[in-house]
C-alpha cells in the first residue's frame, strides 16, 4: 500500500496543538528522559515507541474506565486506547523533531496508528500494547503492526497520513463519559477515505 500525505508540508507533521501538546512539561520531561538514554533519533524513536507500547496501559486490556485523548493526559494518567496511545507517541516523537503522522485501519472499528518519517519514507507503527496474540514492534524494515486487516471481512488499511488526529476519532474520544461509552460509539469508518 502506498501511503499518501494529507499535506505535502512536512512541518505540519511536527506541529503542536491541543491534542498533540508536545510543549507541555509532562511531554518535554518524558522526551528528555528518553533522549538522554539513546544516541540518535532512530534509537529515540524506538525508545519512545517501546515506552508508550509497554508503560501506557491499553485501557481495554487493563480494565481502566478512564478515557484520555490529550497526549500529556495520556502520559500523566498512564492509560488510553489505541488513539490516545498514538497521540502520546506522536507528541514524544514530534518533541524531538521527528515527523509523525496519524494513520488508521478499519478492523470492524477504526484502529489508530502512527507513521514516522525516516530515510525519506514513512513507516507505520502501532503502539497499542502487546498481549497474547498481539506482538507489535518498532520497525523501519517491514511493518510489525498489531493487526493485519482481513479483506474478506471488509477490513482495510487507510492510506492517508494525517497531520492531526482525524476529527471522527477526536469526536468519539471527547464525547465519551467513560470507556464503556466509548466502546459503544467507536467510529466504524473514516468517511473521507472510502469507509463503509
Amino acid at each position: 500500500m502506498q501511503l499518501i500525505q494529507e499535506t505535502p508540508d512536512l512541518s505540519a507533521y511536527l506541529a503542536a496543538d491541543e491534542v498533540i501538546d508536545h510543549h507541555h512539561p509532562r511531554v518535554r520531561e518524558t522526551a528528555a528522559r528518553l533522549a538522554a538514554e539513546v544516541n540518535d533519533s532512530y534509537e529515540y524513536a524506538r525508545a519512545a515507541f517501546e515506552f508508550v507500547r509497554d508503560t501506557i496501559a491499553h485501557s481495554q486490556d487493563s480494565g481502566d474506565l478512564r478515557v484520555t485523548w490529550r497526549a500529556s493526559d495520556v502520559l500523566e494518567q498512564g492509560t488510553g486506547i489505541c488513539y490516545a496511545k498514538a497521540h502520546a507517541l506522536a507528541a514524544l516523537l514530534r518533541a524531538e523533531d521527528i515527523p509523525t503522522a496519524f494513520c488508521y485501519q478499519n478492523l470492524g472499528v477504526v484502529h489508530g496508528l502512527v507513521a514516522v518519517r525516516f530515510r525519506g519514507a514513512w513507516h507505520r507503527q502501532d503502539p497499542r500494547g502487546n498481549k497474547p496474540g498481539v506482538d507489535a514492534r518498532f520497525s523501519l524494515q517491514g511493518e510489525r503492526l498489531a493487526f493485519i486487516p482481513d479483506p474478506s471481512s471488509n477490513e482495510m488499511d487507510y492510506p492517508v497520513l494525517y497531520a492531526e488526529p482525524h476529527p471522527v476519532v477526536l469526536h468519539a474520544l471527547r464525547a465519551a463519559a467513560d470507556r464503556p461509552h466509548l466502546w459503544r460509539t467507536l467510529p466504524t469508518a473514516l468517511p473521507d477515505q472510502g469507509g463503509r
